[in-house]
């Protein structure tokens, strides 16, 4: 369950969600409890904690931290984004269906596409920047809609309240991956999502140093079937890894507000380069949903994709090789700023055409803009370019 802080304001709340100073020795930070097993008192007689995988102070410090900033009532932690993902998809029979999004974390389609269908659970996939396209698929056996706000990589939004109206009129769940927004910049359960999902590897750790999943929820059975699905799988992070994602949330405020002001820049200067095409980042006003965004988010993040007027490989390849601070890798959310060529890496996973057909071209390449300063990052990207 959430703290009694649920009511303070954001970075207050960043600071102290989850974390009460150890009661034996007056610790301000959450002890690592590195154990795999805890005494009984006997025989099923507990302080609370049996065996790790089902509970650890630690991990149950972060969990309810996850559920404070994401004003909810209940938060899991898993041993990535995947695996929380994974634990989601089983909550599902064969033959339920899925309607989700066309832009996603490739990460995330291969695990729909190439296992579970497998398993006689029914994709769908739909372009949600307009959610009445969700209609047309509605049934008695659509049991959740999948989406990414801003999404991955396109920086598409999704109106979380108006698909999770669409959801309840068919008694389906819905779920956000909020990863690209953060707890800072957007809290689905406030607009109508039932599940809200992030790689906390990401902005809510903050340093790339750490794997991590997380669910947050409202509903107390829900919450009971995907605790079931996390003790019984056994997907669940280290106590060391949960207190690296405790101690990257007390930053996340200080550090999303750069990334924020940082991507800003960035976005303007790429859109007026001679050499730069397009640049998609949902801040500009003239973008398509720029006033859901608005609506949904404090700002607009530091999580944006470009394209060249000279799309070639060769030239993206002279492109992400030649940055000097900013470093070509996969994952994003750092204090560093990385730079990646989806169609070869996030999103490899994906079909060739059906990454064509949605729009994420072999020239793109997305950045995730770090909290260096942005002028250094500017003469980088200048550089760079050419």
């Amino acid at each position: 369950m959430t703290d009694d802080n649920t009511h303070y304001k954001v970075a207050t709340k960043m600071i102290h969600a989850g974390v009460e100073p150890d009661a034996e020795t007056g610790a301000i930070m959450t002890p690592i409890y590195q154990t795999s097993t805890f005494k009984q008192q006997s025989p099923g007689v507990t302080k609370g904690y049996d065996y790790s995988r089902a509970g650890n102070p630690t991990r149950a410090a972060l969990e309810k931290a996850l559920a404070t900033i994401e004003n909810g009532n209940y938060g899991l932690a898993f041993s990535s984004g995947v695996a929380a993902t994974d634990a989601v998809i089983k909550l599902l029979s064969p033959g339920d269906e899925v309607i989700a999004a066309t832009d996603m974390y490739g990460g995330t389609y291969r695990l729909f596409a190439q296992l579970f269908a497998k398993f006689g659970i029914v994709f769908h996939y739909v372009d949600m920047k307009d959610a009445e396209n969700i209609r047309p698929l509605l049934n008695a056996k659509t049991k959740l809609i999948w989406t990414e706000t801003p999404t991955n990589p396109l920086i598409n939004i999704t109106d979380i309240e108006a698909v999770s109206k669409l959801a309840k009129s068919v008694g389906a769940w819905l779920c956000v991956d909020n990863t690209f927004a953060s707890p800072y910049l957007q809290n689905p359960l406030n607009f109508g999502a039932d599940i809200v999902l992030h790689s906390a590897t990401k902005y809510l750790g903050g340093h790339s140093d750490v794997v991590l999943g997380a669910l947050v929820v409202n509903d107390k059975d829900l919450f009971d079937q995907l605790y079931f699905i996390q003790k019984s799988s056994g997907a669940i992070p280290g106590p060391q890894d949960c207190f690296l994602i405790l101690r990257g949330i007390k930053t996340l405020h200080v550090r999303m507000d750069r990334h924020c002001e940082n991507g800003e820049k960035i976005a303007h200067f790429l859109r007026n380069h001679p050499k730069v095409a397009v640049v998609h980042w949902c801040g500009f006003e003239d973008h398509p949903a720029y006033a859901i965004a608005k609506k949904q988010m404090r700002k607009f993040g530091g999580m944006l994709s470009f394209e060249l007027k000279n799309g070639s490989i060769e030239e993206v390849d002279r492109v992400v090789t030649s940055t000097k601070i900013i470093t070509l890798a996969e994952s994003l959310g750092g204090v560093e700023s990385l730079i990646n060529h989806p169609a070869r890496m996030t999103h490899a996973s994906i079909p060739r055409e059906e990454r064509i057909k949605n729009g994420l071209n072999d020239s793109l390449m997305r950045l995730s803009v770090g909290i260096e300063d942005a002028d250094d990052l500017i003469e980088d990207l200048k550089q760079a370019l050419g």
